[in-house]
C-alpha cells in the first residue's frame, strides 16, 4: 500500500514538472516570435510628382535591308564567252552583263534565213502559175505554210539569241558574281547577284508595350551607326502581326539612300519613335518611374500618400520612356506617391517618408 502511494505521488510530480516546462516553452516561442503592429509606420521612400517636358531620347535598333536584290541566271543553257561587269559595278536596267555563246544559233539563224528566202520566190512563182491555172492551187497552199513557219523558226531562233545576252533586270550594284568566263550557264543557276540601295528598308523589332509609337506611312528620323551625322527620313511601311520569340513585333521602314549610296545593305541603325512634324514634343506631362507602378498591366496602381497613410490608386498610363511612364489619368500635378521600400506595404498602412 505505501509503495502504491508512493507511484502515484511521483506520477503527480512528473505531470506537474512536465506541464510546467510545455507551458514554459510555450512563453519562449511566443517571445521569440516577431508580433507585427499594423499600426506601426513603414519607413518608405516617395516622389512629389510635376509636370515634366519629355524629350524621348530612346531610340531603336535595326538593320538596313536592300529594296530590291536577285541573283542573275540564264533562260537558256550555253558556255559563258564573256562577264562584262566585276563586283562594285554600277549598271542600269537593261544593260548587258553576260555574253554565252550563240554562234550555233547564228548558223541556224543563217539557215532559216536562206529557206525562207526560197520559199518567198516560190510562193511569187505559185501564185503566177496559180492565177494562170497552170498549177494546182494545193501547191501554192503548201509555199504559204512552210514560208509562215519558216518564219516561226526565225522568231524562235532571234529569240533565242537575244537571250544569249543576260541583262540587268533593274538598277543597282553587282554584289557577287558567281561564275566566269568558260563557265557553263544553264537555267536556274546563279551567276551574278544585283542589289538595289538607292532605296532602302529599315527593321526594328518593338516591344508589344511600345509599339502603339509607331504608325503606318508616318515618317520619323533615322540614322546609320557608321554616320550619325547624317539624318535620314524613314516611312513605316508594314508593322508585324505577330510578335517573336522576344514577345516583339517587327516594324518596317522605307528610306531613301544618300545621293552617293553611303549607305549600305546590313548596316546598323536607329530610329526615334518620335514623328516627324509632331507638335506636342515640348509639351509638359506627369511622368513617374516604371518601379513605381504596382498592380498589373491591365490595371496599373501606384501607392498615394495622404495624411500619412498610402491608398492604392488606379492609374492610365500611356507611353513608356525607358525606365519612366507617361501618366494620362489617375493621379495629378503634387501628389506625392510611393517610389520604394514596398516591403510588407499594403492599402491603408502609416507610413514615415525617408529624406
Amino acid at each position: 500500500m505505501k509503495k502504491t502511494i508512493i507511484y502515484i505521488v511521483v506520477a503527480l510530480a512528473l505531470t506537474a514538472i512536465t506541464v510546467y516546462q510545455l507551458k514554459k516553452n510555450k512563453e519562449t516561442t511566443v517571445n521569440r516570435v516577431y508580433q507585427y503592429d499594423k499600426e506601426q509606420p513603414i519607413n518608405v521612400q516617395a516622389i512629389t510628382l510635376k509636370l515634366e517636358s519629355v524629350k524621348n531620347d530612346v531610340s531603336y535598333t535595326g538593320t538596313f535591308e536592300p529594296n530590291k536584290e536577285t541573283r542573275v541566271s540564264a533562260e537558256i543553257q550555253g558556255k559563258i564567252n564573256s562577264v562584262l561587269v566585276d563586283v562594285g559595278s554600277t549598271v542600269r536596267k537593261g544593260q548587258a552583263l553576260i555574253q554565252l555563246d550563240n554562234s550555233l544559233l547564228k548558223l541556224q539563224l543563217q539557215s532559216i534565213e536562206i529557206q525562207i528566202e526560197g520559199l518567198e520566190a516560190d510562193v511569187k512563182r505559185y501564185t503566177v502559175l496559180a492565177n494562170a491555172d497552170a498549177i494546182q492551187g494545193v501547191q501554192l497552199e503548201k509555199s504559204v505554210l512552210a514560208l509562215k513557219s519558216a518564219k516561226v523558226q526565225k522568231a524562235t531562233l532571234m529569240e533565242q539569241i537575244g537571250k544569249t545576252t543576260i541583262t540587268a533586270p533593274f538598277s543597282g550594284i553587282v554584289t557577287a558574281k558567281l561564275s566566269e568566263e568558260g563557265a557553263f550557264a544553264a537555267p536556274g543557276i546563279p551567276l551574278l547577284q544585283i542589289t538595289d540601295i538607292s532605296s532602302l528598308k529599315f527593321t526594328v523589332n518593338i516591344p508589344e508595350q511600345e509599339i502603339n509609337q509607331f504608325e503606318t506611312n508616318q515618317q520619323y528620323v533615322l540614322s546609320a551607326d557608321a554616320y550619325p551625322e547624317i539624318s535620314l527620313s524613314g516611312k513605316v511601311i508594314m508593322t508585324g502581326s505577330k510578335a517573336n520569340m522576344g514577345n516583339s513585333f517587327p516594324v518596317q521602314f522605307s528610306v531613301n539612300n544618300t545621293d552617293d549610296l553611303k549607305i549600305k545593305a546590313g548596316m546598323f541603325g536607329n530610329v526615334l519613335p518620335t514623328a516627324i512634324g509632331m507638335k506636342d514634343e515640348n509639351e509638359k506631362k506627369l511622368i513617374i518611374p516604371a518601379s513605381s507602378i504596382v498592380g498589373t498591366n491591365i490595371q496599373p496602381q501606384v501607392y498615394l500618400v495622404k495624411n500619412g497613410k498610402v491608398r492604392l490608386q488606379n492609374i492610365t498610363t500611356s507611353n513608356r520612356f525607358q525606365n519612366k511612364v507617361q501618366v494620362s489619368s489617375g493621379l495629378s500635378e503634387g501628389d506625392v506617391i510611393i517610389s520604394n521600400g514596398f516591403i510588407n506595404l499594403f492599402d491603408g498602412a502609416n507610413v514615415s517618408i525617408s529624406k
